[in-house]
């Protein structure tokens, strides 16, 4: 049996909390502290479900399966893109967990919130002017500070080192076009040939937020393509001088996992999870509102079936920023915990684009195949909350739809309530069979 002696001290520490909250327009202003992390350790562990009962449980489900699902998963992609970006650290990220958590014990689970808190880089406001016209960028999530005035030298293709050997960059800024390698990768051949700051401009039109994923020793901007494309035009024919500012911060952020089960559950079979973080400027309909609404509508269809009694729900915040909410997640678990989980399956992105994919355990795919042939395996892919369980050996199935063109924008507002729907369909169908009791073996019963 695990025990609250399993955890780390700051884990046992936390208390648990049930939440009624009214409404999530006033339990915005309400600061949530004082809580708890439940993993295997805030109550006993749950024995067996009886065979009986079990298969009661799924044929109700199985029958409910063919019903229509209501909208309610709809409406909760609806409020939560109604208060804004859900920034982690933010008013409005709060405003969207006392929503869930009062969501969740509505549904009858007991809810508890895991703080977790990391350091967030932050862009201040970054800019490249040339001839006196300021063209706003983004700073590369990891550069470094930097305002300096240089040459601007166009770069060919896409910036590998050998990209660089055939131009002057030297006390310069580069500009080089996105893709093919990584932005560090772009970021460090600049450096090694000499230029003093980069900047990359998109293949889009507009703008995008990016990510070095480690430590570049020189400034890097991000550019729309309409206005980065321009210059690099010009510079065909032109030389010209600019000013670069790229005015990056770092500040500590703390976030916070919600985690619901019904009372006493401690060791799930089945976990399950989305991000209900998402981007600056991005309401976050598809990323990720839309798996967080079918996370929720799952734990609705299930809370009074006895397969409940073998899952846990988990609604990550610090996605975004780095998968700060997993990482932590799967940080402060006792390797107990992790080891009793069959499979964690994630949903991110599930409301835009008709065909559903999914990756991770070839075990677990096959399944989720079963269930509906239409679903593609899209083989190993990381960016999102399984990945922390992937590297601690935990089976993962991941669904997503995919990229589609309101990623991490403005206009990312609207899903399609009938994929949801789907998606709800579908993870019900993958724990039905999950859960399903393995045959018994005639031979084994007449002896």
């Amino acid at each position: 049996m695990l025990n609250r002696s399993h955890f780390s001290p700051k884990i046992r520490e936390m208390r648990p909390v049930r939440l009624t909250i009214a409404r999530v327009f006033v339990a915005a202003a309400i600061v949530i502290g004082g809580i708890c992390f439940g993993l295997a350790g805030c109550g006993e562990q749950q024995g067996e479900m009886a065979p009986q009962k079990l298969e009661q449980d799924l044929e109700t489900l199985d029958s409910s399966l063919k019903a229509s699902i209501d909208d309610g998963v709809g409406a909760v992609v609806q409020t939560l893109v109604s208060l804004g970006p859900r920034v982690a650290g933010t008013p409005t990220i709060e405003a969207a967990r006392a929503y869930l958590l009062e969501e969740y014990a509505k549904a009858g689970y007991v809810t508890n919130l895991q703080p977790f808190t990391y350091t967030k880089f932050q862009d201040n406001g970054s800019s490249l002017t040339v001839d006196q016209l300021l063209i706003e960028g983004h700073a590369i999530n990891g550069s470094p500070a930097g305002t300096f005035s240089a040459p601007l030298v166009a770069v060919p293709d896409v910036g590998r080192a050998n990209d660089f050997a055939v131009v002057e960059v030297r006390g310069a800024i580069a500009i080089v076009r996105r893709g093919e390698i990584t932005f560090l990768e772009k970021a460090n051949n600049a450096a090694e040939a000499g230029a003093v700051g980069l900047v990359i401009v998109n293949h889009d039109p507009d703008n995008f937020f990016g990510r070095l994923g480690g430590v570049a020793k020189i400034p890097v901007l991000a550019l729309a393509g309409d206005e980065g494309g321009s210059l690099l035009d010009r510079l065909q024919s032109t030389a010209l001088e600019a000013d670069i500012e790229v005015n990056t911060a770092e500040s500590s952020v703390t976030g916070r996992n919600i985690i619901a089960h019904l009372d006493g559950v401690t060791q799930p079979r089945i976990l399950l999870g989305g991000h209900y973080d998402s981007v600056t400027d991005s309401p976050g309909a598809n990323d990720n509102a839309s798996g967080t609404a079918v996370v929720l509508e799952i734990a609705r269809q299930l809370s009074n079936t006895a397969l409940a009694h073998h899952l846990w729900f988990v609604a990550f915040d610090g996605e975004e920023d780095g998968l700060h909410g997993s990482r932590a997640f799967v940080r402060e678990a006792d390797p107990r915990f992790l080891f009793g989980l069959n499979a964690m399956l994630n949903f991110d992105m599930v409301g835009v684009n008709d065909g559903l994919k999914v990756s991770g355990a070839s075990s677990l795919t096959a399944i989720a195949q079963e269930t509906d042939r239409s679903i593609d395996d899209i083989g190993a892919t990381g960016g999102s909350d399984h990945v922390p369980f992937i590297q601690a050996e935990t089976p993962v199935l991941f669904f997503t739809r995919g990229l589609e063109p309101n990623y991490h924008t403005p206009n990312d507002r609207q899903v399609n309530p009938k994929l949801l729907d789907e998606t709800v369909q579908i993870g019900l169908n993958v724990i039905e069979q999950l859960l399903t009791p393995e045959p018994a073996d005639p031979a084994l019963e007449r002896e």
